[in-house]
Formats: C-alpha cells, structure tokens, sequence
C-alpha cells in the first residue's frame, strides 16, 4: 500500500491514489492537473521515508473536480444587558482534489 502525507493550505493530508481530498481553495479549475509538491511522509508497503521537512524528490499529481462549500458556521455576539446582538453566517470554500498519481524520483 503506497501513500504520501502531503501539506497544502496549511494542512496536512494522508493522500492515497484514487481517493478524494476537499483541501483549502486553490486557485485552479476543474479538469486541471495540480502539483503538490510538500510531500512530508511517503510510504511504500515496508519502506518508509519521512522528510526534513520534504521528502525530495516526491510529488503528488492531482486532478482538480470542482470547488464545494464547507458546513455554515453562524457567529453570533453578545453583551448582556446592553442591547448588543450581531448574528452572522459564513461558509468556506473547498477544492475537491482527485489523487491520480504518487510519483518518486
């Protein structure tokens, strides 16, 4: 089983060929082939090989679906006894990624 921890948008995640990651929006359209090149773990069946900070060498490529919105998340703030209620609504915005290939060279 071979799969790679890679980080993008301040995140790291454990990506493996064919799966489907929703990663921070990046700035591409759908079809488009990505490049993730901070591969910090790379595992292949018994060899493992961890980065200081990157593998090098190691890359992911991605294809990127679409863009989804996250769950809403409501914000509301409060001071008591004075009257003060703000509610508000936001909703972030996702890139979905498809794993095609975990490349070493």
């Amino acid at each position: 089983m071979v799969y790679a921890v890679v980080e993008t948008g301040g995140h790291q995640y454990r990506a493996q060929v064919g799966d489907i990651l929703e990663v921070e929006k990046l700035p591409y359209e759908a079809g488009e082939q990505v490049v993730l090149d901070r591969v910090l773990l790379l595992v292949d069946g018994e060899r493992v090989q961890v980065g200081q900070p990157t593998v090098p060498g190691a890359r992911v490529l991605a294809t990127v679906l679409g863009e989804i919105k996250g769950p809403k998340i409501r914000i509301f703030k409060y001071r008591p006894r004075k009257r003060y209620r703000r509610r508000q609504g936001h909703r972030q915005r996702y890139t979905q990624l498809r794993v095609d290939q975990i490349l070493l060279e």
